[in-house]
C-alpha cells in the first residue's frame, strides 16, 4: 500500500458514522426481539467520568404507553408517531462528575450514550432520531419518572417508511445531502476563536 492510500485509509471517517441521519420516514411496523436491549447495550458501552454511567433508559413498547407520549407531541413531531419503539433518556446531576468551576458531567456522558445508540442503530439499518419537541409533564406522568431525574431526549427509534408520507419540508430534508457547517467554523487550533 502506497503512503497516500494509507494516509487516506487513516483519515477515512467510519462508514457507519457517516451514514448515520436523523431520518423521519419511519414504519410502524414492529422490531425484532430483542433490538430494543441491542441499542440499549451498544448505549450502556460508551465512555463516562469515572465509568459513573449516569444514563438511564426507559423503553417504550408497550401501545397503552406509546398513546399518551405520541397524543402530546407537538404538530411538527407527526412522523414521530408511527414509532413502535421510544426511548427515554433520563439522569441526575449526582449520579456523575460534579468538577470545579460547575462543571457538571451527566449530560455530557448522557450524550455519548446516545450516540453509541444512535450508530448501533443506523448499523442495523434502523431509523433512530432524537426529539426536544414532546410534553415532558406527560412522558414523566406516563413513564413513572420522579422529579428529581431529568427527561433529557426522547429517540424515535423504527425501520425505515416510506418518505412521501412525511410533509413537503420533511421530504426535503430526508432526501437531501447532509448539510454541515464548514469545519473551519467549529475548529480552532491552539486558541480559541470566537469568530
Amino acid at each position: 500500500m502506497g503512503e497516500r492510500n494509507f494516509r487516506e485509509e487513516r483519515g477515512a471517517v467510519n462508514e457507519i458514522i457517516k451514514r448515520r441521519r436523523s431520518k423521519r420516514a419511519i414504519s410502524e411496523e414492529s422490531l425484532e426481539e430483542g433490538t430494543a436491549e441491542t441499542l440499549v447495550r451498544a448505549a450502556h458501552l460508551a465512555p463516562s467520568c469515572f465509568n459513573n454511567q449516569p444514563w438511564r433508559f426507559v423503553l417504550v413498547e408497550d401501545r397503552e404507553k406509546l398513546k399518551p407520549i405520541k397524543d402530546a407531541l407537538p404538530g411538527g413531531n407527526y412522523w414521530a408517531k408511527k414509532a413502535p419503539l421510544i426511548i427515554a433518556v433520563v439522569s441526575r446531576s449526582d449520579l456523575d462528575c460534579e468538577l470545579s468551576q460547575g462543571r457538571v458531567y451527566y449530560k455530557f456522558d448522557s450524550g455519548l450514550a446516545v450516540e453509541n445508540l444512535l450508530l448501533q442503530a443506523t448499523d442495523l439499518g434502523l431509523v433512530a432520531h432524537p426529539i426536544a419537541g414532546f410534553d415532558p409533564g406527560i412522558t414523566r406522568e406516563v413513564l413513572n419518572i420522579p422529579e428529581d431525574f431529568e427527561l433529557i431526549t426522547l429517540i424515535i427509534v423504527g425501520k425505515p417508511g416510506d418518505p412521501e408520507e412525511l410533509s413537503e419540508k420533511h421530504q426535503k430534508s430526508e432526501n437531501s445531502g447532509r448539510e454541515r457547517k464548514p469545519l473551519e467554523e467549529v475548529l480552532a487550533k491552539n486558541t480559541f476563536d470566537s469568530s
